[in-house]
């Protein structure tokens, strides 16, 4: 199982996004990460679905659209119109995680559900069942440039063990302080998809690093 890179453009450069998205995308990055934040779920604020609606004709990446925002289910229908390939929600964002989830996949999205740090793989057991993907915080949200907390190797071990018992077929993805150091720890617990932000879009040269991360998890 090869790993898949998702660079997160919370970190890349607004004023020349389209070139960073590009650079990227022409690196072999396959996702596209967007932290979307609302300043209540998390203390920053970020982009609508406007911005997934003009990036969807600018890239053929799959927009991986990570909602840290509270009651997420308020604006499910909005981002799948804009053009969101998969849509991550948090179980601590909403008392009704069902059923956001299920409006996510009766849009045609595939679904993500995420935890963080503090969350136990228990509280979403209940609906592994029906998510195409996991998100495991491995840094509390809000924030990059964070470092990553071994702590959370166990969880995607944990999720890892589930799929492989109860025949799901869920991918794992992890976001928070994935670079060169990280990247193998977490592949070799089970995760796939790898969000990377601040490591990727350094300033010196984003499609050198993505190279490297995509080395260490063939």
């Amino acid at each position: 199982m090869s790993g898949i890179i998702a660079p997160s453009i919370l970190s890349a450069d607004y004023t020349n996004l389209e070139r960073d998205v590009k650079l990227v995308e022409a690196a072999g990055a396959e996702y596209l990460h967007i932290d979307v934040m609302d300043g209540t779920f998390v203390p920053a604020i970020s982009y609508g679905p406007n911005w997934v609606k003009q990036l969807r004709p600018e890239t053929d990446l799959v927009l991986d659209v990570h909602l840290m925002i509270q009651n997420p289910e308020r604006f499910v229908e909005e981002f799948a119109d804009a053009g969101a390939d998969i849509i991550g929600v948090h179980v601590e964002a909403t008392p009704h995680i069902h059923r956001a989830l299920q409006m996510i996949k009766n849009k045609g999205v595939k679904a993500e559900v995420v935890i963080n740090p503090g969350t136990p793989v228990s509280a979403i057991e209940a609906v592994l069942d029906m998510v195409d993907q996991v998100l495991v915080m491995t840094v509390n949200p809000g924030f990059g440039g964070q470092k990553f907390l071994p702590s959370t190797l166990q969880k995607i071990e944990q999720l890892q063990t589930f799929r492989e018992e109860r025949g799901f077929d869920f991918d794992i993805e992890i976001d928070g302080g994935v670079n060169n150091e990280t990247i193998k720890s977490a592949y070799d617990a089970g995760a796939k998809v790898f969000v990377a932000g601040s490591y990727v879009y350094d300033k010196v040269d984003p499609a050198a690093k993505i190279g490297i991360l995509k080395d260490l998890i063939k």
